[in-house]
């Protein structure tokens, strides 16, 4: 059974990953830091720090690899629709490039892409809210599509 504390402490390692909205790399520093300190201590808090990270790894990479597909298509595609010459001398005809018609289909798999990335954020933020909820009732919570890459 789990004391008050542990759970506490628990609840506090997952709702420190929303620290990344304030401090760059938030998300990671700090978890680190509660889960490193206490880990030896309790099994519980152990388990925790590593969903937390876990979690926050595999958010990392799928972010990054959605970004790998978007942002190459994205800047292909607007180089290739725009020329350079407008670019520099004439922004306002360079939107007007920028039409439905210039558009091909590959940039969809970007903006699905973009949109993929923007659901991820919204995921993670409401799992983190719900783990935090689950370890301060001390349920153990594995989030959803997470990489084991501390086990």
């Amino acid at each position: 059974m789990e004391t008050t504390n542990e759970k506490n402490l628990a609840a506090i390692t997952h709702l420190s990953a929303l620290s990344q909205y304030c401090i760059p790399f938030g998300n990671y520093i700090f978890p680190i830091l509660i889960w490193s300190t206490k880990k030896d201590k309790s099994e519980y808090i152990d388990f925790n720090g590593k969903q937390i990270l876990n979690f926050q790894l595999s958010m990392f990479l799928y972010t990054l690899l959605l970004l790998l597909i978007a942002v190459p298509i994205l800047i292909v595609t607007i180089f290739n629709t725009i020329p350079i010459d407008t670019m520099i001398n004439d922004v306002d005809a360079a939107f007007n490039h920028l039409s439905i018609e210039n558009i091909s289909g590959i940039i969809i798999v970007a903006i699905i892409a973009i949109f993929a990335v923007i659901g991820l954020k919204i995921a993670e933020f409401f799992l983190i809210i719900y783990a935090s909820l689950k370890a301060s009732n001390g349920e153990r919570y594995k989030y959803p599509l997470t990489i084991p890459f501390i086990k």
